[in-house]
């Protein structure tokens, strides 16, 4: 877990980044955070960056809530506003840990949130996946992460970055895919259990990693009385690396102003 801090900060972020990817990738996002007068929580998901025991891996998706609801209690020692924001896997997460977790989030902003897959593995695939999970959960097979994947955003410059990036993972375990499923269906299932707190759902327009049609279905079901779906055309998955990010940071901190208080500063 790493702090950025801001001078004379109005609030505090805590980010989660998505799948393959570690903290190191959201150098600009965090300085934009801070110019903007917000103090910076991140860490890198179970499994993920330079600290992780056994990369690509995990034993439940409860590793991604108790790391989340563990990043939130140092962000409450500021007694400032606390914002999530999280991208595609770390939208799921963090959907998954508000509805186990009572936390004093002020809003919560989702960057192409993977509540659905737009190229799912096939059904044989899925049942293969489910039998080796019993005898061989750690037997990791490659994947298209966000890192360095054309797919993913239309930034030559990030993704060149990427291809030199030895942190970036290019492969996950059954057991870790097994949990990302399951996980996908309980956003749904407990959706009613989702906090009524003031929600922004940024989606890719041009997402070819996450189905946008089911993050539409998630956003339309969702129990919240503020809430905001904005769809960015032509924008590749990741919104907060495209050109126009800018852009798109702007939106995000307009519709994070109004939920500012005064509180002490930390």
């Amino acid at each position: 877990m790493w702090k950025w801090e801001a001078d004379k900060a109005r609030g505090v972020f805590v980010l989660v980044h998505g799948s393959g990817e570690h903290h190191g990738r959201y150098e600009w996002l965090i300085e934009e955070w801070r110019a903007n007068g917000f103090h910076v929580i991140m860490g890198d998901l179970p499994g993920h960056g330079e600290t992780a025991e056994r990369p690509g891996h995990i034993d439940s998706f409860d590793e991604y809530i108790e790391s989340i609801a563990r990043w939130v209690r140092k962000a409450e020692s500021c007694n400032l506003p606390i914002f999530l924001l999280g991208h595609s896997l770390g939208g799921l997460a963090v959907i998954r840990t508000l509805t186990e977790k009572i936390l004093p989030v002020s809003a919560v902003i989702l960057s192409s949130p993977c509540v659905g897959l737009k190229n799912p593995p096939p059904k044989p695939l899925k049942l293969f996946a489910k039998a080796v999970n019993t005898f061989a959960p750690r037997w990791r097979v490659r994947i298209k992460s966000s890192g360095s994947n054309p797919s993913a955003t239309r930034n030559q410059d990030r993704l060149k970055k990427d291809d030199q990036d030895p942190l970036i993972l290019r492969k996950v375990s059954i057991r870790w895919y097994t949990q990302l499923e399951k996980a996908l269906n309980l956003a749904f299932e407990k959706i009613d259990e989702f906090p009524d707190v003031p929600l922004l759902v940024m989606q890719a327009g041009e997402d070819k990693i996450v189905d946008k049609h089911e993050v539409i279905r998630w956003f339309n079901q969702i129990p919240v009385g503020d809430k905001t779906y904005k769809e960015w055309n032509g924008l590749f998955h990741e919104i907060f690396n495209e050109p126009e990010r800018k852009e798109v940071f702007d939106c995000a901190l307009g519709f994070v102003e109004p939920h500012l208080n005064l509180h002490q500063e930390c």
